[in-house]
């Protein structure tokens, strides 16, 4: 966690108008401080105290695993042994 570029520990106090950049897995969130909050609100309610700069995160790219039919029931062990085979492992 990075506070206008600065690591902080995530308990550290903000003012209006920082830029809070949190690393996530696979990407980094850029959030900019609008207004405080006194208390714990709803995300709705959070969601209007700052603003997201966040780019866009590309599409991750598709595997190509098959899909088993909804409904279908679990995996044989063979089915098993062959999904783990094309994934590599």
């Amino acid at each position: 966690m990075r506070i206008n570029g600065n690591p902080v520990k995530a308990s550290q106090s903000v003012i209006i108008g920082d830029t809070i950049r949190v690393r996530q897995p696979g990407f980094e969130r850029i959030l900019e401080v609008r207004r405080l909050i006194a208390k714990r609100v709803g995300a709705e309610a959070a969601s209007h105290c700052f603003t997201d700069h966040t780019p866009e995160r590309p599409a991750a790219p598709a595997l190509g695993l098959p899909q088993r039919d909804r409904g279908a029931g679990r995996p044989t062990k063979k089915d098993r042994r062959d999904m783990q085979k094309l994934k590599g492992q």
